[in-house]
């Protein structure tokens, strides 16, 4: 038996009772990373424990993939995938955009997803069939958009600091291309993409429950998300997610010189 969007939703409000009194509050925050920052504050960890509790408890015999607690049962048919917070750093810095990814797989392949912005109260859930948005404007089918050409398209990604060597040569071809570039929105700039906001979102160095709840979401809107040259998102990795096939093509030619 899989869940359903009411499951979906008690894990997310699960998180958000962790998360959210948490934001803006002060929270201490230790560095997973001796040779640089990587934050992780006790909301992250917290908010995991109440996720993958309920999922313990209602699925057993599913496995999980978590960025703070570490993996069960990976070789199992169903795994869910949790990234509790992801934009640790817009969290602890007072920025509203991080989210809670939450995904489920089924053989290795994302089926169901869910990107929840506790802050902005919106939720982008991906059922199997199709995505859909409840918040502050209501309730309503996502679906990509198509701007005809990279020419007109809306770019993110979170920073271009990421990006060296011959990763930054292809990202800023891409970007000197574009009409619009902006930076920083994490998970809510593949959640923006899904709602035909926006149409190109281009990253690297991701990790698997960096993209778990969001590859449905993208998928199920109409929309395409793959490694750089092609292949399948569900391991991270380098990352671009386009609203239109016209988009995704001209930027993957660019992305696979």
């Amino acid at each position: 038996m899989l869940p359903d969007r009411s499951f979906f939703y008690r894990l997310a409000e699960a998180a958000k009772a962790e998360t959210l009194p948490r934001f803006r509050a002060g929270i201490d925050v230790v560095n997973k990373e001796a040779a640089g920052f990587d934050p992780v504050t006790e909301g992250d960890r917290a908010a995991e424990v109440a996720i993958r509790s309920l999922i313990e408890a209602e699925f057993p015999d599913h496995g999980i993939l978590g960025e703070e607690h570490g993996n069960v049962g990976l070789d199992r048919e169903y795994v869910w995938v949790i990234d509790p917070i992801d934009g640790t750093r817009a969290f602890i810095s007072g920025v509203p955009v991080w989210g809670t990814l939450i995904g489920l797989q089924k053989s290795g392949r994302a089926i169901m997803g869910m990107i929840d912005q506790p802050f902005t109260g919106e939720r982008y859930f991906a059922d199997g069939s199709g995505s859909t948005y409840s918040g502050p404007d209501g309730e309503k089918r996502l679906r990509v958009r198509d701007c005809g050409s990279l020419s007109k398209a809306i770019l993110f990604t979170t920073s271009p600091h990421l990006f060296v060597g011959e990763e930054m040569e292809k990202y800023r071809a891409i970007e000197s291309q574009v009409r619009l570039f902006r930076y920083g929105t994490d998970c809510y700039a593949y959640a923006l993409l899904a709602a035909g906001h926006v149409d190109l979102v281009i990253e690297n160095s991701l990790k698997p429950y960096d993209v778990g709840g969001i590859i449905p979401v993208i998928e199920q809107a109409g929309g395409i998300i793959t490694t750089w040259d092609g292949g399948r998102p569900e391991m991270g990795g380098t990352i671009i997610a386009a609203g239109s096939r016209a988009v995704y093509e001209e930027a993957r030619a660019i992305l696979s010189r």
